[in-house]
């Protein structure tokens, strides 16, 4: 009876080491954040900058944490369709995504603030939002819902037509068109416009077949979905612009508060180094993409401050409206951004 007690606590004791011994090898091992997007695919050094800049941060997490830390980026979204990514996100079914935030309004209604028409005309006044009053209240509801904003992305955007150019909103009439948002979409609606939605990487393959007259997105994805090819009318969102789009890089909450404290800090002080390099390339993408568009045989023009006011006078009577009526939260933080225009 002794020895076979002795037998049994000895099997455990080595079990216990055991597990003890797998613990601390396991431990040991990089972590691998998998980091998806929908975009196209490139190397470090040349393509999309939004899939650069997720290689940029996983090269940097990489090198700070001595390999502890590393990052696999699925571009074109290759890990997950696009629309699934956030609600991975949120419930930690998927590490990192750099996505448009509006895309999460079925989900979240305060994440539509991130493509709200003429809410946001400028860079200089996008790079405040990540300190200001609005962003702050914007990232506390993102935190209670699971996902935290790692890079804060802005960027403008323009339309791509195969008809004639749209620059007022009467020349949308008539016309099926992307908007970007449901807010974007109601503006659209507004100046007389059938919207369509569809995510930007769908939006080439409408246009070619005729589903679609015209597209808003983002000088980057004007010019990495080649839609010069399908649409020879641009309206550029250099300068100025009613169509200003927050495209973060995420990470999930259940992800992140697993992660050591040191690591976390690696993640957060990379994912602002990230910020300078994502609004330089964004601005040299909106001058880019006209360059892109008159070698083609296309015309680019761009918008006057009398056509932005235009469109944003649609915009606080429909779609600011609407986003303040939704809920207390959506009231709050609209009301915080508009006392920084």
């Amino acid at each position: 009876m002794i020895t076979i007690r002795r037998k049994i606590l000895f099997g455990l004791a080595a079990f216990s080491i055991a597990m003890i011994l797998n613990v601390t090898k396991s431990s040991a091992e990089p972590l691998n954040l998998k980091i998806s997007h929908q975009f196209p695919g490139g190397t470090i050094d040349s393509g999309d900058f939004r899939d650069r800049l997720c290689q940029k941060f996983s090269a940097e997490i990489d090198k700070k944490t001595s390999g502890a830390l590393k990052g696999t980026v699925y571009a074109g979204s290759s890990l997950m369709k696009t629309n699934a990514q956030f609600s991975a996100l949120r419930k930690g079914a998927l590490d990192m995504s750099l996505m448009p935030l509006n895309y999460a309004g079925g989900e979240v209604p305060e994440t539509n603030i991130g493509l709200m028409p003429g809410l946001v005309t400028s860079y200089e006044q996008a790079t405040k939002w990540k300190t200001s009053e609005a962003g702050k209240a914007l990232a506390e509801v993102l935190a209670s819902k699971g996902v935290i904003i790692v890079s804060w992305i802005w960027q403008a955007g323009g339309v791509a037509s195969r008809q004639g150019s749209i620059i007022d909103p009467s020349d949308a009439k008539g016309m099926k068109v992307r908007g970007g948002s449901k807010e974007m979409d109601m503006v659209l609606k507004e100046a007389g416009a059938a919207v369509l939605t569809m995510p930007s990487n769908e939006i080439y393959a409408a246009m070619q077949t005729g589903a679609l007259d015209a597209a808003m997105t983002s000088s980057t994805s004007l010019i990495s979905f080649r839609l010069e090819e399908v649409a020879k009318n641009l309206t550029t969102g250099r300068g100025k612009t009613y169509w200003f789009m927050l495209e973060p890089l995420m990470i999930s909450k259940s992800v992140f508060d697993l992660l050591p404290k040191a690591q976390q800090d690696v993640i957060m002080n990379v994912g602002a180094e990230m910020e300078k390099f994502a609004y330089e390339q964004a601005k040299a993408d909106d001058q880019a993409v006209a360059t892109v568009y008159q070698k083609a045989g296309g015309k680019a023009n761009d918008l006057s401050e009398a056509s932005v006011k235009k469109w944003q006078a649609i915009a606080r009577e429909t779609a600011w409206k609407d986003y303040a009526a939704k809920s207390e939260s959506c009231a709050r933080i609209i009301k915080l951004a508009e006392k920084a225009l």
